[in-house]
């Protein structure tokens, strides 16, 4: 499936829902789908893992929307690669916190 026929399958299936809850309410939503997902990467729980993935992609669509953002169009920042360095793979050094 692609990516604007995943985002017209989650506003079909949830936008009602989502707009009756508003932006702020689904955004919290949202993040405690993360966190449930935090949760599963720690367990290493493969199976809970792509329920979790799941669950974080449709709560992440279903935000942009309600902020009317088609997700199709959001991916161009990262086609030519690194936005930053635009390497493919990146070559940003990254700084190491201590």
């Amino acid at each position: 499936m692609d990516i604007d026929k995943f985002q017209k399958l989650i506003e079909d299936t949830y936008l009602k829902k989502d707009a009756k809850r508003g932006l702020s309410k689904t955004f919290m939503w949202f993040t405690e789908e993360v966190g449930e997902l935090s949760r599963a990467l720690r367990e290493n729980n493969k199976e809970d893992l792509k329920k979790e993935f799941a669950d974080v992609l449709a709560w992440l669509f279903s935000l942009a929307s309600l902020s009317g953002i088609r997700m199709e169009d959001t991916i161009s920042k990262y086609t030519a690669g690194c936005p930053v360095c635009h390497g493919i793979p990146c070559l940003c050094v990254e700084k190491i916190e201590k």
